[in-house]
């Protein structure tokens, strides 16, 4: 599709909103296919046990699908508050009374089955909440992104794999080091995407100067560079804020590298193995992002230069959906969807490339930016102030892109991720920029 419901029939937007969920609860089953004192476990505080989230899934489903489209009398009303996400704590959740996991797939299965009958009747249209599907798109994307959460609390779990994929390509072309965006104006953010949320919106037009930007995010090998020239040692290249982190957590390298003899190793969902080079790297806070950038004599993007990068398209004038234009992501585009358990090399993805050159902005790994997050010029909630607006201004940091562990359905170029700073259990990368000199800029 060109947009998610423009060009299509209702009966062909009925049926791609079924594929989308049904996609989602595919991939949600196979995350909760541990044995049952796995899912109730807490691997670690900063996540939920897999069976809240499983059973938090269903419940915005029966929130939003079931009562509020639907119209229709509650499944289990007696479980809002348990599963409220800000009403508990991630690291309070494994204390409630939370359902077992025989009666989680069931209440699950019971609201999905509602909601294939809600949508049968829906007209997708008329009613705001309705228009192009979009209470449907919300819901769907709300289940990738819990399910990407899973994903990582298997990756902080112990113990032997229990997910497995394919490696993902090997490295088809070679990149050059950075790319040059010419300043001028570009169209940030959306208006037309019926699927887009609140804080993608509205579309509004940016002036940005020239700057330089990775062709591609920052990879093992150079992080190793970085380490071995005592980039951990060196509070020179930390903010303060940033060095009192790195004192306090004890930092010395990305989340789960050992350091074997003298080589490095990294855990990926249960296996150890040596590091590969030219692998995007992959779980680094903000912070370490910042000094590693400072390292290299270089920075972090702001997110508008992020985007820019990600989707103007200089011929036109305009902003594509995707870095490489306006059609859906293939396997041939991006490392998403957890299609493969793992950053693909850079150079894997030369379909995926923006206008402009830039590589690999879709999947892989998130990327910080050194932007706090913000409403766009106009934004205006919808459809409730929790998901967007209650965030803004707080103390996070932008992440665009999406990673290998993120869905397509919560990738296009206007998404936008926001963390903690200090946050590095999510999947979590970057590339650096630079101010253009004098003489470039001509």
């Amino acid at each position: 599709m060109t947009t998610a419901s423009g060009g299509m029939t209702t009966e062909q937007l009925r049926e791609h909103v079924a594929t989308t969920l049904t996609r989602g609860r595919e991939r949600t089953a196979a995350l909760i296919e541990v044995e049952p004192d796995e899912l109730t476990a807490q691997h670690s505080t900063l996540m939920s046990p897999l069976v809240w989230d499983y059973a938090h899934i269903g419940n915005q489903e029966e929130l939003w699908l079931v009562r509020d489209v639907g119209g229709r009398d509650p499944v289990r009303q007696d479980i809002d508050q348990m599963y409220d996400a800000f009403l508990n704590t991630r690291a309070s959740r494994v204390a409630l009374p939370l359902l077992d996991p025989t009666e989680a797939r069931d209440y699950v299965r019971t609201v999905r089955d509602k909601v294939f009958e809600v949508l049968e009747r829906s007209p997708l249209a008329g009613r705001r909440l309705e228009e192009g599907g979009f209470a449907f798109g919300m819901v769907a994307q709300h289940e990738q992104q819990h399910a990407e959460t899973m994903l990582a609390t298997h990756q902080l779990r112990a113990g032997a794999a229990v997910l497995h994929a394919p490696r993902p390509p090997a490295a088809v072309v070679r990149l050059a080091p950075e790319v040059v965006v010419p300043a001028g104006e570009f169209v940030m953010g959306t208006s037309t995407e019926p699927w887009a949320l609140d804080n993608e919106r509205p579309a509004h037009t940016r002036n940005v100067d020239g700057f330089a930007i990775d062709t591609a995010p920052v990879t093992n090998g150079r992080w190793l560079q970085f380490l071995l020239d005592g980039g951990y040692d060196r509070p020179e290249l930390w903010t303060t804020v940033g060095w009192a982190h790195r004192v306090q957590a004890g930092l010395t390298a990305p989340e789960f590298w050992q350091l074997d003899g003298d080589a490095w190793s990294r855990r990926a969902f249960g296996v150890l193995e040596p590091l590969v080079d030219d692998e995007p790297v992959v779980h680094v806070c903000f912070h370490e992002a910042q000094a590693y950038a400072r390292w290299a004599g270089r920075r972090l993007p702001t997110e508008v230069e992020w985007e820019k990068a990600a989707r103007h398209d200089p011929a036109t004038g305009r902003s594509r959906r995707w870095p490489w234009g306006d059609e859906d992501p293939t396997a041939e585009h991006a490392n998403l969807g957890q299609r493969h358990l793992r950053p693909a090399p850079v150079g894997a993805y030369p379909a995926g490339a923006s206008a402009l050159g830039v590589h690999q902005l879709a999947g892989d790994v998130w990327e910080w930016c050194d932007s706090g997050f913000t409403p766009h010029p106009g934004f205006e909630v919808f459809p409730y102030e929790e998901y967007s607006k209650v965030f803004f201004g707080g103390d996070y940091a932008v992440l665009r892109g999406g990673s290998f562990g993120t869905d397509e359905v919560a990738a296009r170029g206007t998404f936008r991720n926001w963390d903690h700073p200090v946050r590095r259990q999510i999947f979590t990368g970057l590339r650096t920029a630079r101010d253009l000199t004098a003489a470039e800029r001509g």
